[in-house]
């Protein structure tokens, strides 16, 4: 595994996050601001990047100098740390300052399906209080709408940590047929199969499951219309906040104006070099009619071909300077430099593209593996965010 140095300290090449140049206009008469955010490979800690990113886009910390291209989590965190100091003199941030570590490795986050901005575990302290700390609000859109029938279940168990131990709890009763037969119905407690003897209340936590199991798989962008629209009218314009969605936090922003649209900010590395998208218009559940916008919230009209993962000018400029023409020496450098920038973007752009393609899969696979309750384990800490 290769490294690099950063301040006389060897770091892995995992450990690094490229910086990419972006202009912010936090409210609609304030001057655009050049700053540098956070992009993301891989194996980045979404949590902490989001709330890295939300308070560069409030300018409560910079990252200098100005040529700086990357940043390990050491920098951010001193970065972090010293702005938390500095803004809550009066107050006891140790809590905050302990879970910073935790969300190198991912974050347990247990929304509720019945409002935007609730989570558990929630109180003194917690993986909440550095969000709280820090001044920025969490939110989701995973909310079932008290409309329908789902409602009536999913307000009793609230939460997904509560509505999935049921589930387990009614595949146990089921002996495993729950999640591995698509349209199971159990039995009536008065006419009972010989394989099942149910009591009401069991047979009631079935009922219950099968409602709870539809839900989610008919949800795993964990994001529904009703969820849109309650983040649309809640939020107000030009509020940034932290955006709990398809087990990964970003930062989404509402937009000032008449239009107050809603807008998540791009920080797949696999976009590093594309300047012209910088947000993704956040207008249904599934991605299907998102938008990539540039910093002025203009469509995007990204670079093609062997200029992949750069703007239209910068693909100019690069033809330019190829037709000025180089020395040798020069020449076989730029030959290198493009190969290996080619064989990054490709490399990049296939996580991408594996990484969309896991989590849908790994949605549909959890329901299918759930132990019976007496076997359930702690539930495993990912590089992003888990419920």
């Amino acid at each position: 595994m290769s490294n690099q140095e950063e301040n006389g300290v060897q770091i892995s090449v995992e450990e690094l996050w490229y910086l990419k140049d972006i202009t912010f206009r936090l409210s609609s008469d304030s001057p655009p601001k050049q700053v540098k955010i956070v992009t993301q490979n891989f194996n980045g800690p979404c949590s902490f990047i989001a709330i890295c990113n939300i308070l560069i886009l409030r300018g409560q910390i910079q990252i200098l100098p100005a040529e700086r291209t990357s940043v390990s989590y050491d920098f951010l965190s001193h970065l972090v740390g010293e702005w938390l100091l500095a803004a809550c003199q009066d107050v006891d941030i140790s809590a905050a300052l302990s879970t910073m570590p935790i969300t190198r490795k991912g974050m347990d986050l247990n929304p509720l399906f019945t409002n935007v901005t609730s989570f558990r575990p929630a109180g003194a302290g917690g993986e909440l209080k550095l969000f709280e700390q820090a001044g920025i609000k969490l939110v989701h859109g995973w909310l079932v709408d008290p409309a329908s029938p789902e409602h009536q279940v999913l307000a009793k168990t609230e939460d997904y940590d509560t509505s999935i131990n049921l589930l387990v709890e009614a595949d146990h009763l089921t002996k495993g047929k729950l999640v591995t037969t698509e349209h199971f119905t159990p039995a009536s407690p008065t006419e009972p199969s010989p394989e099942e003897n149910l009591s009401p209340e069991d047979f009631q936590k079935i009922e219950d499951a099968i409602v709870i199991r539809n839900f989610i798989e008919s949800t795993q962008s964990q994001l529904t219309y009703y969820g849109l629209f309650a983040l649309a009218s809640s939020l107000e314009p030009g509020s940034l906040v932290a955006l709990f969605r398809n087990s990964h936090l970003s930062v989404l922003y509402k937009a000032p104006g008449e239009e107050a649209a809603l807008y998540t900010l791009v920080t797949d590395q696999v976009f590093l070099h594309e300047a012209s998208v910088v947000w993704e218009r956040l207008e249904d559940v599934d991605g299907g009619w998102s938008t990539f916008v540039d910093s002025d919230f203009v469509r995007s009209s990204p670079a093609g071909g062997d200029y992949a993962g750069h703007t239209g000018e910068s693909a100019l400029a690069a033809l330019e300077a190829q037709a000025a023409g180089m020395t040798i020496e020069d020449d076989a450098d730029q030959q290198l430099a493009r190969q290996l920038q080619a064989e990054e973007d490709q490399r990049a752009q296939e996580i991408y593209e594996q990484r969309t393609a896991e989590r849908s899969q790994r949605e549909r696979e959890a329901l299918r593996r759930l132990p019976a309750p007496e076997h359930r384990q702690k539930k495993k800490k990912t590089d992003c965010v888990v419920m």
